[in-house]
C-alpha cells in the first residue's frame, strides 16, 4: 500500500492546530466527524479558544469530550462592548479550576470603527495581568492594532504566546518574537496574492512559526467559496509553508509542532 502524503517512511507526521473554534455554530453536531477527520490527517491536538464568558462552558465541555482538544479561555476584543467586569472574575475561576493551555482569545481589534477602544484596552490589560498571575501564554487577536498591543505587552510581560493570524510588518514580527511570541500562519498564507504575508512566512525563523486554521474562518485558497475551514486542513496549509521555504513537509511539521508544544507545555 502506498504511504499517505503525511507519512514519510512509514512514520506519521503530527500537527497541532493552535487556533480552532470547534464550538462554533457552523460545526453544530458535526464535531465527532471533524475531530476524526483531523486525527486521520495527522492533527493530534486542537486548541479551542473561548471568546466570551457565554462560551466558556461550551469550550470546557467540548474539550472534556475530545481528548485531542485543549481549552483556552479569554474575552475576545469584539465581545468586550457587552462584557461585564464580573466576567473577569468568572475567567479567573476557569483559570483556577481548569488550568487551560493558554489565556485567549484576547487582544485588540481596531478594524471596525464602532468598537470602544478604551473598553477593549481595559479588558486586554486586565487579562494580561491574569496571564501573568497564572503564568499562561496568551492567544492574541491582532487587527490593525499591532503597535498598541506591543506597547501593552512591553508594560505587562507575559510568558509569550501566539500572535494569531499574523498580518503585520516584518519589524512588528521581529518585536513579537523578541517578546517570546510565535507567529500563527494559516489559510491567508495560501493565497498567491498575499505576497507580503508569504514573504514573511518564507523568511522569519521557522522556530517562531506555528500553524493554525481559525476554523471555521479564514478558509484557505483551495476551498470553494463558502466552505468552512476545518482542522483537517492543517497539513495542506503546512504544505504551502514547506513550498514557500523550500523545505520538506515533514521537517516543517516537526519544527512547527515542537514550537507549539513547547509554548503550550504539551
Amino acid at each position: 500500500m502506498p504511504r499517505r502524503p503525511h507519512e514519510p517512511y512509514g512514520k506519521p507526521i503530527m500537527f497541532i492546530d493552535t487556533h480552532c473554534h470547534l464550538d462554533a455554530s457552523e460545526f453544530d453536531d458535526t464535531q465527532v466527524e471533524l475531530v476524526q477527520a483531523a486525527v486521520a490527517a495527522g492533527v493530534t491536538r486542537i486548541v479551542v479558544p473561548a471568546v466570551e464568558r457565554g462560551n466558556f462552558e461550551a469550550v470546557q465541555q467540548l474539550c472534556a469530550r475530545f481528548p485531542q482538544c485543549l481549552p483556552a479561555y479569554g474575552i475576545h476584543p469584539m465581545y468586550t462592548d457587552h462584557a461585564h467586569p464580573d466576567d473577569l472574575k468568572v475567567l479567573r475561576d476557569y483559570l483556577e479550576r481548569q488550568r487551560p493551555v493558554a489565556l485567549g482569545e484576547i487582544g485588540l481589534d481596531f478594524f471596525i470603527d464602532h468598537y470602544d477602544r478604551a473598553c477593549q484596552e481595559h479588558f486586554f490589560v486586565e487579562q494580561l495581568k491574569l496571564a501573568q498571575e497564572f503564568n499562561l501564554p496568551v492567544l492574541l487577536h491582532v487587527r490593525r492594532a499591532q503597535d498598541v498591543i506591543l506597547k501593552h505587552l512591553r508594560e505587562h510581560k507575559v510568558r509569550g504566546g501566539i500572535a494569531h493570524a499574523f498580518n503585520g510588518s516584518r519589524q512588528q514580527a521581529e518585536e513579537f518574537i523578541k517578546l517570546g511570541f510565535r507567529l500563527g500562519f494559516g489559510g491567508a498564507m495560501t493565497y498567491s496574492r498575499a505576497t507580503k504575508l508569504r514573504d514573511l512566512a518564507a523568511t522569519v525563523p521557522l522556530e517562531s512559526i506555528v500553524l493554525e486554521t481559525d476554523a471555521p474562518d479564514i478558509p484557505p485558497d483551495f476551498l470553494e467559496r463558502g466552505e468552512p475551514n476545518k482542522p483537517e486542513y492543517v497539513p495542506r496549509i503546512a504544505q504551502t509553508l514547506a513550498e514557500l521555504r523550500g523545505m520538506p513537509l515533514d521537517e516543517v511539521a516537526r519544527i512547527t509542532t515542537q514550537n507549539a508544544a513547547s509554548l503550550l507545555s504539551l
